[in-house]
């Protein structure tokens, strides 16, 4: 016997509900159980039967009844919402992952630093899985941490509001430059060829190595357009500096200051320093606070110069290790890319009272 079908009515929607549910279909995170249900509520904008659709769909011809009538009466929000006592019930007990929570916020295991999965499994006795979902949960990471210090220069205020300013407003007629050195920058060789890598394996590298020398970068940052004057050097005295100081002034425009951000290495401000300084009135130095080597931006370039060049690297004199950074050096310059400082001093202090405050409150 053939059954019979009543056609069901063509579902009428706004354009504002069919850009959500597009929207929601084309997102890479929308849950699919929720882009299933927005693309039968589309199938049923065209016109298509129930029985249609969950042949397109690979469902059934009840689902697609259901969330008919869930999105005819309330919309696409109704598509996100499960009924009342659907789902998975839960299993572990809220005091249960309250225990966890606090355990894991207030103590630390007798003989370690930090609660593993495991320990904190075995001192609640739950399982590490239960752990692993209360911790993702409420976002807990005990195997984490993250560095910090706060300045105790008394002069904090003055030299971040100084930093700060040149970032943001930076003065007409004149360039910023970040300037620091990299010392001590090894010419490591590796004990043995690593083997590359290939679908389903990372490239390798030896653990061990032949040291074959040092050599020390002192770098300089026009922020503003992103590109670099460096220069690799045996050393890192005022000598050295000096001389470094010398380079800046023949290979900038003669008639623009100089604003350089360097922090407190005594080098910097070595009598014969300030001697220089003095007789070349173009330049200005202005000194990061004791402790914030992250105010000067240069850190940031030179970081990028150790993950992209220097890390992996694999050289057998310095000569090479110098040759490389040069290299480097020319490519940063060929195709700068600028470094945008965007917090406020204002917002700094904010975030370092609160620092101060938490402190405080724990010791």
């Amino acid at each position: 016997m053939l059954r019979m079908w009543t056609p069901a009515t063509k579902l009428k929607l706004s354009e504002e509900q069919l850009r959500t549910l597009r929207a929601w279909i084309a997102a890479r995170n929308t849950p699919q159980q929720i882009a299933l249900r927005s693309q039968i509520v589309l199938l049923a904008h065209e016109g298509l039967a129930n029985h249609a659709i969950a042949r397109r769909l690979h469902t059934s011809r009840p689902t697609v009844i259901l969330w008919r009538g869930r999105f005819d009466q309330g919309g696409p929000q109704a598509l996100a919402a499960d009924a009342p006592g659907r789902g998975r019930k839960r299993r572990i007990p809220a005091g249960q992952v309250q225990a966890v929570v606090e355990a894991t916020l207030k103590s630390t295991p007798r003989h370690a630093t930090h609660w593993s999965v495991r320990s904190m499994a075995r001192a609640q006795g739950v399982s590490k899985s239960t752990v692993q979902r209360i911790w993702e949960a409420h976002n807990l990471q005990p195997h984490r941490t993250r560095t910090f210090k706060v300045s105790r220069d008394p002069r904090f205020v003055e030299k971040l509001r100084d930093v700060v300013g040149l970032y943001l407003n930076p003065p007409e007629k004149a360039l910023v430059l970040c300037v620091d050195e990299k010392s001590q920058i090894q010419a490591l060789q590796r004990s043995q060829p690593g083997l590359p890598m290939k679908p389903g394996r990372c490239g390798t590298m030896t653990h061990d190595y032949k040291r074959h020398g040092t050599t020390t970068l002192f770098a300089a940052l026009d922020a503003l357009q992103g590109t670099v004057i460096g220069d690799c050097l045996p050393r890192h005295r005022h000598q050295e500096f000096l001389r470094f100081l010398q380079r800046i002034d023949r290979e900038t425009p003669a008639g623009l200051d100089l604003h350089l951000i360097v922090d407190n290495y005594a080098t910097h401000n070595h009598e014969r320093v300030r001697g220089w300084v003095k007789r070349h009135p173009r330049f200005h130095l202005h000194f990061t606070p004791t402790g914030c080597s992250w105010l000067n931006l240069i850190e940031s370039w030179f970081a990028r110069l150790a993950r992209e060049q220097l890390r992996r690297g694999d050289f057998r004199s310095v000569k090479d290790l110098i040759t490389a950074i040069r290299h480097y050096l020319t490519h940063t310059n060929q195709q700068p890319t600028p470094f945008i400082w965007t917090a406020p001093a204002e917002r700094i202090l904010a975030k370092v009272a609160r620092c101060k405050a938490i402190l405080e409150t724990h010791h």
